[in-house]
């Protein structure tokens, strides 16, 4: 009776430290089946901000006439690097220097050597190249240019509970959230799926706070987040399990928590000790 009163003991406490723990929902898009259709957000490209850098490069049949309408980078007597507003034609060295980068300043423009300024913001990368090569053909100044667009500092930063947080930039037209994490290494074992917070800069020191969820595929890829813009934060929060780890009190007697399991306990045990002595 005492061995049977014992092993009841113990079967008790472990069904009780089993039932406290914190259930950890680590698999992405469990309600996806085989052969199942996500509609995701319109896909959005990057769209040009103030204080955006790209780089905007003019080719075209005359290598002299494109020079005049592509920046240089020339080195200074410490030996960094100078942005100039000076085209390539009219520095000295001829087109041997590397291509600067324009910043978009608060009202959206760039100052486009020869056309003057340009409002851009708002455009895509490919609107960029067409407008740009509109003005060129229509002062007449080329005939047929050919206009590369790149960012140049496009990024986005991704903290809390991932393997590798930080800034991450990307050169691409479109980055989702699952793209970012995966830069970021995975979320760690800790990391809350399904409220992940994502803050957005909407002009005028503001920003725009969203919640997604990973464990739901449909909300997810229909959230405005899903395509990510420059400058986007991503922050994974720890899950219950690692708040009470983390906190002071998390684990000791003066939490709540902690005198509910008690009080179970004990119940459990009483239960116990009236059933097997009857």
């Amino acid at each position: 009776m005492r061995i049977r009163f014992i092993s009841s003991c113990f079967l008790a406490a472990a069904l009780l430290l089993g039932s406290c723990s914190t259930p950890k929902n680590i698999t992405y898009f469990p309600d996806l089946g085989t052969g199942a259709v996500v509609q995701a957000e319109r896909q959005l490209d990057i769209r040009v901000k103030p204080e955006d850098k790209l780089s905007i490069v003019v080719n075209t049949q005359d290598p002299a006439l494109s020079a005049l309408f592509n920046l240089l980078q020339v080195q200074n007597r410490l030996g960094g690097t100078t942005s100039t507003t000076k085209s390539v034609g009219d520095a000295s060295g001829g087109g041997n220097g590397q291509v600067a980068y324009y910043t978009v300043d608060s009202a959206g423009d760039i100052n486009f050597p020869v056309i003057g300024k340009l409002h851009i913001a708002g455009m895509t990368r490919e609107q960029v190249a067409n407008y740009v090569a509109e003005q060129l053909v229509g002062k007449d100044l080329v005939k047929d240019p050919i206009v590369t667009v790149e960012f140049a500092n496009t990024g986005i930063s991704v903290i809390g509970e991932v393997s590798a947080p930080g800034r991450y930039e990307f050169n691409k037209d479109h980055l989702t959230i699952i793209d970012a994490i995966a830069m970021a290494g995975d979320l760690t074992i800790s990391g809350m799926r399904e409220n992940i917070l994502v803050l957005r800069n909407v002009g005028g020191g503001k920003q725009e706070a969203y919640r997604v969820n990973l464990l739901d595929a449909q909300s997810l890829a229909s959230s405005p987040v899903f395509y990510l813009q420059q400058d986007d934060v991503i922050y994974v929060e720890p899950n219950d399990k690692k708040k009470r780890e983390t906190t002071p009190n998390g684990n000791t007697p003066y939490t709540p928590s902690f005198w509910v399991s008690m009080g179970s306990f004990g119940l459990t045990i009483a239960t116990l000790i009236i059933t097997l002595t009857k």
